[in-house]
């Protein structure tokens, strides 16, 4: 599963996820891809679980990018534990994610079977995601907003 190396620092914040995604809106590697539509934490195993059925339906033809990157660190306290003493120990990673973020892409194999294994990989992710192609968000994205 995906996680960071090394940390400068062991134990996070939550911060807050308010807006939309400025940075990584856009699809650039690939030729389809899964945009995210609501704000959400993906913890690593979820995107290692999205990544396992879109490589197990494309049968490892054509190329997967995943372009979230789980390095928040999240704790918690084990169950039934009084309050006070500290902050828990740290439990998993997550990617912060913000609406209109791009989180896979795909290309080199159909158009059918690129939607189909993102459909199948949207099924595997805590967000409501939308299937889009490179053509929707260079043609849209300016005149949406």
């Amino acid at each position: 599963m995906l996680m960071p190396k090394r940390v400068k620092r062991r134990k996070q914040f939550r911060g807050r996820m308010t807006g939309k995604a400025t940075r990584g809106n856009k699809i650039t590697y690939g030729e389809y891809g899964i945009v995210a539509l609501e704000p959400a934490w993906i913890k690593s195993n979820q995107i290692e679980a999205a990544r396992i059925a879109m490589t197990r339906y494309i049968k490892r033809g054509g190329k997967v990018w995943i372009k979230i990157f789980p390095d928040k660190p999240v704790t918690a306290k084990p169950a039934e534990t009084r309050m006070g003493s500290g902050k828990g120990a740290l439990e998993y990673w997550v990617a912060v994610v913000k609406p209109g973020r791009v989180l896979f892409e795909i290309s080199g194999v159909t158009e059918e079977t690129a939607k189909e294994a993102l459909r199948l990989a949207t099924h595997k992710l805590p967000v409501k995601c939308k299937i889009v192609s490179r053509a929707d968000l260079e043609g849209g994205a300016g005149s949406e907003d």
